[in-house]
């Protein structure tokens, strides 16, 4: 286990540092970009963990307003044009921060039929401000 932190705190730290960090090894999950949407500014990683099962699926935004509560979600279909009904429901993202454990299996959100999306606020769900396809493969 301190291996896996240690990578883990590796991918981090070279994310954080402006590397293109495209996967971490399989053991410890995958991650995907995030791209700012409607010139939100906010953009980042979005990192998928293997719990059996489950997955933790963890967002972290650069540029993202401090105290902001931004919903976030899962939903089917690739970024930009993604089904607006979530498929799955996520910790909203303060500070640029969300860690949420879903009963789902991290190989079907890695099927090519999801996106991970953030909102600008509960109030105003129809305006996106990153979004990240979870594409499939290796």
């Amino acid at each position: 286990m301190r291996i896996n932190l240690a990578a883990a705190s590796l991918a981090w730290a070279l994310a954080a540092a402006g590397v293109a960090v495209a996967q971490v090894p399989a053991a410890l999950g995958t991650q995907r970009g995030m791209e700012q949407q409607n010139n939100s500014g906010q953009a980042g990683f979005v990192s998928l963990t293997p719990r059996g099962m489950r997955t933790i699926v963890s967002i972290r935004l650069d540029g993202a307003p401090p105290g902001r509560v931004e919903p976030a979600h899962v939903h089917r279909g690739e970024c930009p044009k993604i089904n607006p009904v979530p498929a799955y429901p996520l910790k909203p993202v303060v500070n640029g921060r969300s860690v949420t454990l879903l009963d789902v299996p991290m190989d079907k959100l890695l099927s090519g039929n999801y996106s991970v999306n953030v909102h600008s606020s509960a109030t105003n769900l129809t305006h996106y401000v990153s979004c990240g396809y979870l594409t499939p493969g290796t």
